[in-house]
């Protein structure tokens, strides 16, 4: 959730695709000046079906994701990009028009500065995450696997991988590869909606998703890996190296790497403790605590 003058405006960061995605709703309300979210939203659903049949992209490049909606509950709303909003902007006559739209361009003339600078984002993160209560040992280790994932996602921009959809299912395949899971289900496991699934990693899993794509990146240099289909593989590969070494550990000690446990407030914990497993981790998340 971030702010654009008194309107909150719900968002999402995609750590596959690297992409924020803003509701669309939330920028129609303030474009508008509801209210509401309900007359806001009855706008929208007129404005799409103007759009969809003029043949515009606009609808086309807006997608569902889940968030948190007026009652409490996760719901189904339509996001959509900053690049898609500030097309979007121009079909909507408001004084707001032009705030919106610098407002919006400041998000990405931000990620921009971070992607020259990368340390500004990490000294960002490193505040957040001080004040959420991570251990400094979590924190390198979290800084070190952001890194790694940089240097990846630098290869894979250099290489004809196209941002958003194919660093996804590209991330999703290394994921799969060395914990067994994808990234959708390794959330699930975890109890989490729109939070940062590393984040929520232990030390083991973040130490094991670096691994992976560290040795990803290698391999695809050693074979100048190009194009998406060369970089699958090597994704694959990269990840099977990890995850060799997660099962000889977990033979080693009977614990399991990938497990449910996280960091979320214990108001928001719904975790279940049967079958709970032994976790190999250091610098203990949140404890289980099954809330009823």
């Amino acid at each position: 959730m971030t702010l654009f003058e008194d309107y909150q405006i719900r968002r999402i960061y995609d750590e596959e695709a690297e992409t924020w995605w803003f509701s669309v709703v939330d920028i129609v309300r303030v474009l508008t000046q509801q209210p509401d979210y309900q007359t806001a939203r009855k706008y929208w659903n007129k404005l799409k079906q103007r759009l969809a049949g003029e043949g515009s992209q606009l609808v086309t490049n807006c997608h569902q994701l889940k968030m948190v909606a007026s009652d409490g509950k996760q719901r189904l709303t339509d996001v959509a990009t900053a690049e898609t909003l500030l097309r979007l902007v121009q079909s909507v006559p408001s004084p707001k028009a032009e705030p919106i739209k610098l407002w919006l361009a400041k998000v990405g003339y931000e990620r921009m500065q971070e992607m020259t600078d990368p340390a500004m984002a990490l000294n960002r993160a490193r505040e957040t995450w001080q004040k959420h209560g991570r251990s400094e040992k979590w924190i390198q280790q979290r800084m070190t696997g952001q890194e790694t994932r940089s240097k990846l996602t630098d290869y894979w921009s250099d290489h004809e991988i196209k941002q958003g959809n194919e660093f996804a299912i590209l991330t999703n395949i290394i994921h799969q590869e060395w914990s067994g899971i994808g990234v959708k289900k390794h959330k699930e496991l975890k109890h989490l909606t729109s939070q940062n699934l590393r984040d929520h990693m232990s030390e083991a899993e973040l130490i094991f998703t670096a691994l992976a794509e560290l040795s990803t990146r290698q391999i695809a240099e050693s074979k100048k890996a190009t194009g998406f289909n060369e970089n699958k593989s090597a994704a694959k590969t990269g990840g099977n190296i990890a995850q060799k070494a997660r099962k000889e550990l977990e033979e080693k000690t009977g614990g399991k790497v990938v497990t449910s446990e996280n960091y979320l407030p214990p108001a928001n914990k719904q975790i279940d403790q049967k079958g709970s497993k032994k976790t190999i981790y250091s610098g203990k998340p949140s404890s289980k605590k099954k809330v009823t």
